[in-house]
C-alpha cells in the first residue's frame, strides 16, 4: 500500500499530579494515500490526542513518549520549527472539534486568513491570498463577500464550521485531519457539512482522516475503519469487512450500540460498562473488565497485533493464534 501517513510505536503520556495518564500507548496506524479512514471509539479513547500529535500540537502537559509519525517517509517529531511551518496546513492541515473555539473573536474572518497566509509564508500577495480564500468560502457555499467581513459571533454554527473547512483547504494540503467535524450541530446541518467534505474529497483528491464516535457518520464516509479503546487500536480494516464480520468483542458493542432508523430501538443496546482509569489501567487488555468473553489470560498480559486477512488487524487473545502476530 501507497501510505502517505505512517505511526510507528506511538506513546503519549500526561504527567498528572494524580499520576500519569498514558492517553496513547504504543499505537501503530497507517493512513493510505487517497483514502478516508476513520478514527472511531468513545469519548477520553484517545482520538483527538492521536490526531493532535499528527500536527505536534498534543494539548499541555501531553508529551510523545516514544515512537514515529512518518510522512512521506520523514519523522516530523524530528522537524524544526521551520520545517514544521512548512508542514501545518501546507502538507497536513486539520478541522478542529469546536469552531467557535478555533476562531478568534477579536478578529475578522478576513484578518484571521491573512494571518494564517502570513505565519506559514504564503509566497503571493495579500490580494492573492484574498481571492484565493473567497474563491474557497463560496465553494463551501458562503457568501464570501459578507463572511469575511464577519466576526465569528456574527455567524452561525454550521457557518463557521463551513470557514473552517475554507481555512484547512487554503495552502492546498495533502491530508486533511477532521475531529469530530460536525460535534454541536443539528442533524440537518451535519448532514449538509458531510456533503460538502465527500465533494472535496471526490474533487481534491484530499487523504483524509475522520475522528468520530457517529458509527452511522463512518459507514457513509469512509473506506477504512480503526476502532481505538483506551489508547489502543484494538481493530483495523476495511469499512466493509470490519461492519459485516467485526471480530473485536469491543467493536460488535459499539455497532450494536448505534441507532437506526429501520429496526426497532430495543435492540439497541449500549456498551456495557465504563471505560477504564487511564491512570490506573488494567494489567492485561484495557477492555477485559467489559468484555464477556475475557479469560483469564486476559486479566494478565496484555493482546498483541494480530494481522488479519484484507489488510486488517485485531488485538484481541482470541485471535492470536489466526494470523501474523505481531506481540
Amino acid at each position: 500500500m501507497d501510505n502517505i501517513i505512517e505511526i510507528k510505536n506511538l506513546s503519549i503520556a500526561f504527567p498528572l499530579k494524580a499520576g500519569v495518564v498514558k492517553a496513547v500507548n504504543n499505537v501503530d496506524f497507517a493512513l493510505e494515500r487517497g483514502t478516508i479512514c476513520s478514527l472511531v471509539g468513545e469519548s477520553g479513547s484517545g482520538k483527538t490526542t492521536l490526531a493532535s500529535a499528527l500536527l505536534r500540537v498534543v494539548s499541555s502537559p501531553g508529551v510523545i513518549t516514544g515512537g514515529q509519525i512518518l510522512y512521506e517517509g520523514q519523522d516530523i517529531l524530528k522537524f524544526d520549527n521551520n520545517q514544521l511551518r512548512r508542514y501545518k496546513w501546507a502538507e497536513v492541515s486539520m478541522i478542529f472539534q469546536a469552531a467557535q473555539n478555533a476562531l478568534n473573536p477579536l478578529m475578522t474572518i478576513e484578518e484571521q486568513i491573512l494571518e494564517t497566509f502570513h505565519v506559514h509564508r504564503y509566497p503571493g500577495s495579500d490580494s492573492e491570498a484574498l481571492s484565493h480564500s473567497i474563491d474557497l468560502l463560496n465553494y463551501v457555499r458562503l457568501d464570501a463577500e459578507r463572511v469575511l467581513k464577519c466576526y465569528p459571533h456574527e455567524l452561525s454554527g454550521g457557518m463557521k464550521q463551513r470557514v473552517m473547512i475554507a481555512f484547512s483547504l487554503i495552502l492546498n494540503p495533502k491530508v486533511l485531519i477532521l475531529d469530530e467535524p460536525t460535534t454541536a450541530l443539528d442533524v440537518i446541518t451535519q448532514d449538509y457539512i458531510f456533503d460538502i467534505l465527500i465533494k472535496i474529497y471526490e474533487e481534491f483528491k484530499i487523504t483524509m482522516l475522520l475522528m468520530t464516535h457517529d458509527i452511522a457518520v463512518v459507514a457513509r464516509f469512509a473506506q477504512k475503519i480503526s476502532v481505538m479503546y483506551a489508547g489502543y487500536i484494538v481493530e483495523s480494516g476495511n469499512i466493509l469487512d470490519v461492519f459485516k464480520t467485526p471480530k473485536h468483542t469491543y467493536t460488535n458493542q459499539l455497532l450494536n450500540s448505534a441507532l437506526s432508523l429501520t429496526d426497532d430501538l430495543k435492540e439497541r443496546e449500549a456498551v456495557p460498562g465504563a471505560p477504564p482509569d487511564l491512570i490506573d489501567a488494567p494489567a492485561g487488555c484495557a477492555f477485559q473488565p467489559r468484555c464477556p468473553l475475557g479469560s483469564e489470560r486476559c486479566k494478565i498480559l496484555r493482546p498483541g497485533t494480530t494481522m488479519l486477512p484484507n489488510n486488517g488487524s485485531i488485538q484481541c487473545h482470541r485471535f492470536a493464534d489466526q494470523g501474523t502476530s505481531n506481540g
